[in-house]
């Protein structure tokens, strides 16, 4: 019988979810209310708003997707995987700290590409360090565990922040120290839980480099995306999980620049999305619970199907208590398929190339994402209304459920 406590190895690998999990909640929450203040401060309008900020995610998002693979190659070599890790994992803390110094909305901008670069990144290794640290049988656990863990943990600073952001004049700052210091919390709550990774972890699973490590890497890929190409159960995963994670990508990007854009209460929106991740907590663990006893593809499918219905909810989303019922409902699915996505991936996978192909898995995730937070971003701009691009990501669930469903089926004959 499967042993269902981490070990302490398994518990310092998803602390780095405790760490990241801080950051992605502030750019799903405050730093696009921050934005907005900029943005409307030197006039610019609702819908450019949420256009340049979809722009923007989009840039880092297609960027780390083009250069993914190729670094995910590289860190399958023996020794490199850990100090490409930290370099990514710093420029995301560093670019998150520094969120406080521009004081106009293109440079804000600029200074949030850097840090979401720096974060997108270092996830590439991070996931692909997962059959390193704990067993194929036990995967679909921990890695749930990382997501729950993360909900949770990235309340902690988050609602320092909060409290720095809504009570500022109380405590007898300005917004702009507020969020300041609110970063600079966010970027050491990043930093000091990832140290116990960074000490223990080791690279069992490798390839050994050869002496021109860049040439033999790109012929590593080569040979790999020809291994995927012949291997329908692995290539109809990727495009399927192009397709779903799409939406679960997008609705994570654009929630509260969705929600401001509609006018609804600043408030509101934090509180509802802090919802979202305390909801998250136990759903993620409840789907850790089922994996032990329900298939793996089918938890997936039903995650997909839930996204499908809350994105046709949400086109029609236009008061405070829509957006609390919606985020009640993402919180109850949201970790469960990116955990399960990812588990799922790392079972099917050759342990030894685990960067490269979680390189290749990122340019799925990431790439849909790009397509996700472009389109709405598109829409918004030629509709005129900030709802106009919501129908795209409910055909992506779609296409995405029998995709995956296809893969599955050929994924259980092996």
């Amino acid at each position: 019988m499967m042993k269902t406590k981490l070990t302490k190895l398994e518990k310092y690998w998803v602390l780095y979810d405790v760490g990241n999990s801080a950051f992605i909640l502030l750019v799903s929450t405050i730093i696009p209310i921050y934005y907005n203040s900029l943005a409307e401060a030197q006039g610019i309008s609702s819908v450019d708003y949420l256009a340049t900020w979809g722009y923007a995610a989009s840039f880092c998002t297609i960027l780390i997707a083009l250069v993914g693979p190729v670094l995910g190659t590289i860190a399958d070599n023996k020794g490199f995987k850990k100090p490409i890790f930290t370099l990514s994992m710093m420029l995301g803390v560093i670019g998150c700290a520094a969120l406080s110094l521009p004081a106009t909305w293109i440079g804000f901008l600029a200074v949030f590409v850097i840090a979401k670069i720096g974060y997108n990144a270092s996830l590439i290794f991070y996931d692909s360090m997962l059959p390193d640290v704990t067993s194929t049988d036990r995967m679909d656990m921990v890695s749930s565990h990382g997501y729950a863990w993360g909900y949770l943990g990235s309340c902690i600073p988050f609602v320092l922040s909060l409290i720095l952001v809504l009570f500022y004049e109380n405590i007898g700052i300005t917004i702009t120290m507020a969020m300041a210091i609110a970063f600079l919390i966010n970027a050491a709550w990043w930093f000091l839980v990832t140290i116990p990774l960074l000490k223990n972890y080791e690279q069992k699973h490798h390839v050994e480099h050869h002496e021109d490590i860049i040439k033999t890497s790109f012929q590593r890929l080569g040979h790999s995306l020809s291994e995927i190409k012949n291997n329908k159960g692995i290539l109809l995963f990727l495009l399927a999980f192009f397709f779903y994670i799409d939406g679960v990508y997008t609705i994570i990007d654009m929630a509260t620049a969705y929600g401001s854009a509609l006018g609804l209460n600043t408030e509101g929106l934090l509180l509802a999305l802090l919802v979202t991740q305390i909801v998250a907590f136990p759903a993620s663990l409840y789907f850790s619970y089922l994996s032990k006893k329900v298939n793996t593809g089918k938890l997936v499918k039903i995650c997909i199907v839930a996204y499908t219905l809350i994105s046709v909810f949400a086109i029609g989303l236009d008061t405070q208590w829509e957006f609390w019922v919606l985020a009640v409902f993402v919180g109850m699915f949201q970790g469960g398929v990116q955990a399960l996505s990812r588990s799922y991936f790392a079972k099917i996978i050759p342990a030894e190339k685990s960067g490269e192909y979680f390189g290749l898995y990122d340019i799925c995730g990431k790439g849909a994402s790009f397509l996700g937070t472009f389109l709405v971003g598109v829409f918004a701009q030629i509709t005129g209304q900030a709802n106009g691009g919501i129908f795209i990501l409910t055909v992506m669930f779609i296409i995405g459920f029998f995709l995956f469903t296809k893969a599955d089926h050929i994924n259980q004959k092996k």
